[in-house]
């Protein structure tokens, strides 16, 4: 179940049980933090009140006796956190439940415990389909392939299941094996595969003609660094003459990562910085050792986000490449993450970041200096990437000018 299914599932119980949970369940985020100073009626009509906890607590009776079903009351503390996080108006300030949390790490440190194998749900079938292999997994050495459907996980049926229920199923403890019925063009396949720790490849680099490198880099986990430094590195020994940076359709990641990221690029001085309500400003900044020197161009649009926004917006302040493509999403705030001891976490924003210049984006968006649309017909016509080849055209212009 999303958060989305989630909160409409608890819409109904979520004003009924928000104090009660945070009260009688001793997590209140806001006492934990000393926004109310851990007073239990702070007199100034905030949230937990007597009359609060009083009206809670008769509440919960109402729905122990007259609720026509069972509300399991784990369910239901999940439920009134989201609700919690989702009046304040932020997509970006949320309640992860214990599971959530797990997946949000593997996403951050960009290493999961799996075969290797990337899937997507096709709602007509009601089953999820392998879309894509990872090369060097469990998955790319076994019958798996693309197009398969997975009808079954150690024996459970996965017909009309969420893809984060099947995916969790397919993951586990490193060594174990998960064995999978797949669904291969109306014939039945076991395959049983032993899971293992997964490097999550988020960057990819390529030399185009004319020796041209071509790094795209998908998001900024934990593990985005050392990709980027070996894509780098293998810039290098093919003496490319100029680098295309493909930041298109990356959602950002994480801040550290990109900073790192931008140390091995910019001049010396201000990478980003960011701000809070109270004014207090932390500056992160480059040292300039490792600026980068050959003609550059950085691929962008609509939903190159936060991170991305960063990096190609410090690189269009120091004018050390063009950017092409389309207008970024727009995404200049910092979150926080807050965990609890039972594996929980809150996930709030806490502050706003400005470019080099001092620009914040949030809402705006960075502007590229060549705009080219993508053409999607022309695409799917055969493959060709309008954009890119742009991109091609004005760093050959530069390396030749």
């Amino acid at each position: 179940m999303t958060n989305k299914d989630k909160i409409k599932y608890f819409a109904s119980g979520i004003l009924v049980a928000t104090l009660w949970f945070l009260v009688i369940g001793g997590i209140c985020l806001l006492i934990s933090s000393g926004v109310i100073g851990g007073k239990k009626d702070t007199g100034d009509g905030g949230a937990v009140t007597e009359a609060n906890i009083e009206k809670i607590e008769h509440f919960q009776r109402l729905l122990e006796t007259y609720y026509y079903e069972d509300v399991p009351k784990e369910d239901l503390a999940d439920g009134v956190l989201y609700g919690l996080m989702e009046t304040v108006g932020d997509p970006y300030t949320c309640y992860y439940s214990v599971e959530e949390m797990e997946e949000l790490t593997a996403d951050i440190e960009g290493i999961f415990h799996g075969i290797g194998a990337y899937l997507e749900m096709d709602y007509d079938k009601g089953y999820a389909k392998i879309s894509g292999i990872i090369d060097g997994t469990p998955a790319s050495e076994s019958d798996i392939q693309v197009g398969d459907y997975v009808v079954e996980v150690d024996g459970t049926d996965t017909y009309e299941m969420t893809l984060t229920d099947v995916v969790a199923m397919i993951r586990g403890d490193e060594g174990t094996k998960v064995t999978l019925t797949l669904n291969r063009n109306g014939q039945e396949v076991e395959v049983t595969v032993t899971r293992q720790n997964i490097e999550t490849p988020t960057v990819k680099y390529e030399l185009l003609e004319n020796d041209i490198a071509y790094i795209t880099v998908t998001e900024f986990d934990d593990v985005t660094t050392s990709q980027f430094v070996e894509a780098l590195a293998q810039m290098d020994l093919d003496n490319a003459k100029g680098l295309i940076l493909d930041l298109r359709g990356n959602p950002g990641g994480n801040l550290s990562t990109v900073v790192e990221m931008c140390e091995l690029m910019l001049p010396e001085g201000m990478i980003v910085y960011t701000e809070d309500k109270y004014g207090v400003r932390n500056e992160y900044e480059c040292d300039g050792k490792h600026k980068f020197d050959l003609p550059l161009v950085v691929l962008i649009d609509g939903a190159s986000a936060s991170a991305s926004e960063i990096m190609a917006g410090a690189i269009k302040d120091y004018e050390l490449g063009t950017l092409v493509g389309t207008t970024t999403y727009g995404k200049g705030i910092v979150q926080k993450i807050f965990a609890y001891d039972d594996g929980s976490a809150a996930k709030i924003t806490v502050s706003k970041y400005y470019t080099p210049n001092g620009y914040n984006i949030h809402g705006v968006g960075i502007e590229p200096d060549v705009v080219v649309e993508f053409d999607a017909d022309l695409y799917l016509e055969d493959k060709t990437d309008n954009q890119l080849e742009k991109a091609i055209e004005v760093i050959t212009e530069e390396i030749n000018g």
